[in-house]
């Protein structure tokens, strides 16, 4: 399922996650405008024997395509990890701000719009921003706790945005998802409830990394920075609400009052 939009307006506008909208996209034209870019993923990316074993020289494998008689075939190389640009701990952060292509950014960025600006509403600017980045690095330290000698570089911000739909499944129990879903070669549009929603999305990352555990063929995406990312958000965003700390839920859109392409939420 796809999400194209929720029932929840925006309460206020939401600064930050706009702002963390363009930082990424900014990052990722450098990367489209740098000739090295590999080099900018190893320097920022999140490497976990690298954190892990900072003092060691670290050996990194790489499969280049090659042209050959026989088609093009996969050549193994070896190179020596130099130094990240900045104290590997900071990568858990800066790794969250870099991306591996346009579908990877994209449907980042566009999970981020959909659930980031309503949990900024109720978590406030400054609380939000700390909110993002903290799921950021617990997402980053739950997949090097799963592969804790990788020397693949980790990139994204699935695992933040996971975290940021953690704490809307929490604070939001009532909202209303517009999705798209593939049958076949149609794409249906189907109105579901957002905590189903989130819950067949965090099973489905579940299965996938459980499977990565044991199955190289699911091993290239890291599925434990999304399944921690979504626990984590979820823990703070119910302690938070447990707490009275949150600002108060913007209201959902009610029957009789949508505008065209606007749907009902629960009565």
């Amino acid at each position: 399922m796809f999400p194209i939009h929720d029932n929840i307006p925006s309460q206020r506008f939401p600064l930050v996650n706009t702002t963390i909208i363009i930082v990424c996209g900014l990052v990722f034209l450098i990367q489209l405008t740098q000739l090295q870019s590999d080099a900018l993923v190893l320097s920022f990316g999140m490497i976990p024997a690298r954190i892990g074993n900072p003092s060691e020289p670290i050996e990194v494998i790489h499969q280049i395509p090659v042209q050959t008689p026989y088609g093009i075939q996969l050549r193994t190389e070896r190179q020596q990890l130099g130094p990240s640009a900045v104290p590997p701990w900071m990568t858990l952060i800066t790794c969250i701000f870099l991306h591996g292509g346009w579908m990877h950014i994209l449907g980042n960025m566009w999970f981020l719009y959909i659930f980031g600006d309503n949990v900024e509403d109720r978590l406030g600017h400054l609380g939000y921003l700390i909110f993002y980045l903290a799921c950021g690095v617990g997402a980053s330290a739950a997949h090097m706790a799963i592969s804790p000698q990788s020397t693949v570089p980790t990139i994204g911000a699935s695992g933040a945005i996971a975290g940021v739909m953690g704490a809307y499944f929490i604070l939001y129990p009532r909202a209303m998802v517009l999705a798209v879903i593939p049958i076949v070669f149609i794409l249906q549009t189907v109105v579901v409830p957002a905590p189903l929603f989130l819950a067949v999305w965090f099973l489905m990352q579940f299965f996938q990394g459980t499977m990565s555990i044991t199955s190289a063929a699911s091993a290239g995406v890291a599925w434990w920075a999304h399944i921690g990312g979504f626990a984590i958000g979820c823990g703070i965003a119910y302690l938070l609400q447990s707490n009275k700390l949150t600002n108060p839920p913007v209201q959902e859109r009610r029957p009789g009052t949508e505008r065209i392409g606007q749907f009902r939420s629960f009565p």
